[in-house]
């Protein structure tokens, strides 16, 4: 583990990429072009390739150039549009492959959608193809949820809080190797340890837990309804915390949402819990 990991300062709003962009990132969303696009314009003159029309479209619809400006030959339009990229900031490269992949073409979109979004997930952007549109998956608020749950869980009594919440967001964050099943089960772990506390029995239950502190602290009843069916699907035969040598099925956006709504219901709690002058 690095020393940043080890002391807990690398946060959520510097791993997930919003309104930015990495090398990597970048050059794995110039690779899906390349090998979906670039790679299949075989013939020396744009007039003999198949893919003529859609370099004429981007050439007039997304870049707004004059068509005389588009080179005769592919290996100039192939070496512009690589330097492009790699000077673009990180909206226009998003820009560029949802316009890609909206101009029609003999390949197949629904296949460089589907290698862009293997991408934006493995590097973790904060954005994917959705319905054909780069559309967010998380935002600033978010992520504030997450960093505020761990920042505020660092006493003494909440060790176990924080312990449970960096180690789901970086079995999330793990670019070569993320576990998203753990990452699940170490943010309701989160919510399970901030309820012990506040009800001041190691030995209760998350249900337990929240059955007895909800007259103390005014929860309302919708959230610890929620809350108990969760830890119910996590806990069950099926769940999350159970055959975990089975295949997981869980995903990226399985694990975010758990992340995001267990740091919010954290928070929630701690700031009720001061609120009720109970000591966690």
């Amino acid at each position: 583990m690095k020393f940043s990991e080890r002391m807990g300062i690398i946060k959520a709003k510097n791993i997930v990429q919003l309104e930015k962009m990495d090398n990597e990132l970048r050059n794995g969303l110039w690779n899906g072009f390349k090998i979906h696009y670039l790679d299949k314009f075989n013939e020396y003159l744009i007039k003999e390739t198949k893919y003529e029309k859609f370099l004429k479209t981007l050439w007039m619809d997304f870049f707004k150039f004059s068509l005389s400006t588009l080179p005769e030959q592919t290996y100039d339009v192939k070496n512009n549009l690589q330097r492009w990229f790699s000077q673009w900031k990180w909206y226009e490269v998003y820009d560029f492959i949802e316009a890609v992949s909206n101009t029609k073409s003999p390949n197949n979109s629904n296949s460089f959608r589907k290698f862009c979004n293997g991408v934006l997930e493995k590097e973790m952007s904060g954005y994917r193809f959705v319905n054909k549109k780069i559309a967010p998956i998380t935002n600033d608020s978010e992520i504030s949820e997450i960093d505020l749950a761990i920042e505020t869980s660092e006493t003494a009594s909440l060790i176990g809080v924080k312990t449970h919440l960096e180690s789901a967001l970086k079995k999330l964050a793990d670019r070569d190797n993320p576990d998203y099943r753990n990452s699940i089960k170490e943010s309701i772990s989160a919510v399970e340890a901030i309820a012990k506390a506040i009800s001041n029995n190691e030995r209760d239950s998350l249900g337990g837990a929240l059955d007895k502190i909800k007259g103390k602290i005014n929860l309302h009843p919708a959230l610890e309804r929620g809350f108990k069916q969760i830890y119910g699907y996590t806990s069950d035969a099926d769940g999350i915390r159970h055959a975990l040598t089975e295949k997981s099925e869980c995903d990226f956006e399985d694990a975010k949402y758990m992340l995001v709504a267990s740091s919010a219901f954290v928070n929630y709690l701690i700031v009720k819990a001061e609120k009720a002058r109970i000591t966690v």
